[in-house]
């Protein structure tokens, strides 16, 4: 048994790739356009760059990269994520010499470094999934190219809420299969019954349900399951990642803060670094 396998049989791991696979199956056009328009929106134009997906999950985003012309390169710890991305590979890309997809980690510096440098390092919501966040954190901007950027997302700190959150996503991953229904069928009333409320009393049922992270692609249900079961899990303030990767020669370009909610906030850096 692989330490990934074992890590997921032991409670100490979420099997993001079990998800992600699921979610395949929701996958269509709409979902990649936006998911497109969305790395538009955060990195501009894509074409002729080369774009390092750590963490790749689905491959979607790998996808989208590649649609908008990057020359992309993908890896996830998870083997079952990797198998995702080279589905959608083969789908869409199939023997694409400009797309490689591989196992690997973002815990593993000599890994990581050894893929050489990007134009574009991506790691959307991966990071404070690994158990050593900081570490990862510190791996993520490796690669990353001199005057090249690095797109992060990481979960905001709530302070007692996280701590919860943590507690939650524990017993989550440390449950029977078959019984976690009983976890996350009070999780999505708590999280959903406003809203769907709303929506009724303006007589558009389930309209918030359907266009919930669709600024991204994702789906809602996938996108719940994720948010309960993502364990490990580590936050961090905004501002700390902005003076952790300030002392290692970046520059903050961009940055869309979560509102103080449980979502991530996402930041674009900058090497600053001479070449």
């Amino acid at each position: 048994m692989t330490q990934h396998a074992q890590e997921i049989t032991s409670g100490e791991r979420f099997a993001f790739g079990e998800n992600w696979t699921r979610f395949l199956s929701t996958l269509n056009e709409e979902r990649i356009l936006r998911a497109e328009k969305s790395l538009e929106q955060m990195l501009g134009n894509l074409r002729g760059r080369t774009f390092l997906d750590i963490g790749c999950g689905s491959g979607l985003f790998s996808l989208a990269a590649r649609r908008l012309g990057a020359q992309v390169f993908s890896f996830d710890y998870d083997p079952r994520s990797v198998a995702c991305a080279t589905e959608l590979r083969r789908r869409y890309f199939p023997d694409d010499p400009d797309w490689r997809v591989e196992e690997g980690s973002a815990l593993d510096p000599k890994y990581v470094t050894s893929l050489g440098k990007f134009d574009i390092v991506y790691s959307w919501g991966v990071l404070h999934h690994t158990g050593a966040m900081w570490e990862a954190l510190h791996n993520a901007s490796l690669p990353v190219a001199p005057g090249g950027r690095l797109f992060v997302a990481i979960y905001n700190d709530q302070g007692t809420a996280s701590r919860r959150w943590l507690a939650v996503k524990r017993r989550y991953n440390r449950m029977p299969a078959n019984s976690r229904f009983l976890l996350l069928g009070p999780i999505l009333v708590q999280t959903w019954w406003r809203r769907s409320l709303k929506d009724l009393l303006r007589l558009r049922p389930f309209a918030s349900w359907r266009e919930v992270k669709r600024d991204r692609g994702m789906s809602a249900w996938h996108d719940l399951v994720d948010w309960v079961g993502g364990y490990p899990f580590e936050v961090a303030k905004p501002e700390q990642i902005f003076e952790f990767y300030k002392e290692r020669g970046f520059t903050l370009q961009k940055l869309t803060t979560c509102g103080g909610s449980m979502g991530c906030n996402e930041l674009v850096f900058l090497n600053s670094a001479a070449g």
